[in-house]
């Protein structure tokens, strides 16, 4: 009786740019060297299929988060009230460096503008800011400039 342990390794799909991941298989057999070969064969056909099948649905989630971005920023386009776009990145500028996933050191701010979560409630926000699209936090920035001035950003407001 022979019996074999192996370790495959198929870098085959690393070549380029959008390759697959590299597949590593071990096996222990007590069959043949040639019947661990074909067991090889099997598992790394196997392994390709659920690899790409794998990569399908990433890249199926990929375009249905950026279809769902898109309609996002769509639907938050236009800016309610006077206040400018200018005057927006400016104070976003200001309080987080334009980041829209920021959060505060203290954890009590979020977002490009850093709202409160109370303050987003109040505006129509749902959740954190620091989660919500980049396009409904100037849109619910505007809100809230709108109807209470840039007085609610006392450094960056000015």
């Amino acid at each position: 009786m022979i019996i074999a342990g192996n370790l495959v390794v198929d870098r085959s799909g690393n070549a380029g740019e959008g390759a697959g991941p590299e597949l590593a298989y071990a096996a222990i057999s007590s069959e043949t060297p040639v019947g661990v070969a074909f067991q090889f064969g099997e598992l790394i056909e196997a392994g390709r299929d659920e690899a790409a099948a794998a990569e399908a649905e990433r890249l199926a989630a990929r375009v249905e988060r950026k279809r769902k971005r898109k309609k996002v920023a769509a639907r938050f386009a236009d800016l309610p009230g006077s206040v400018t776009r200018a005057r927006l990145d400016a104070i976003a500028e200001c309080e987080s460096g334009g980041d829209p996933r920021i959060v505060s050191s203290n954890g009590l701010y979020h977002g490009k503008y850093q709202f409160s979560p109370d303050t987003w409630e109040s505006v129509g926000g749902e959740g954190l800011p620091s989660e919500a699209p980049e396009a409904e936090q100037d849109y619910r920035a505007a809100l809230l400039y709108e109807r209470s001035g840039p007085g609610q950003w006392p450094v960056c407001g000015r």
